[in-house]
């Protein structure tokens, strides 16, 4: 196995994140632009539909992830060896 567990998770999680700053803005429509009377910012939207949102971006990134470690583990993606010298 050419990378552990750990690192393994720590690359999903890289991922995941890259992934919803691609999907945020997705379904967002240009809203009015009439003066916000609740405290909320001009370019807020009004339904965010967060929840949907995560639930895409966790199986859009276990897509991506999955073939990142695909490429790496046929070889065409290497990642460094980390471990000290003489070990």
């Amino acid at each position: 196995m050419p990378i552990g567990p750990l690192t393994m998770f720590a690359i999903y999680v890289v991922v995941w994140w890259v992934v919803l700053f691609g999907i945020l803005p997705l379904g967002t429509s240009a809203e009015t632009h009439e003066p916000p009377t609740d405290g909320t910012q001009w370019g807020a939207p009004k339904t965010p539909n967060l929840k949907r949102k995560f639930i895409t971006t966790t199986w859009v990134a276990l897509i991506v992830w999955a073939f990142v470690m695909f490429l790496v583990f046929i070889g065409w993606m290497p990642l460094p060896d980390m471990a000290p010298p003489g070990v």
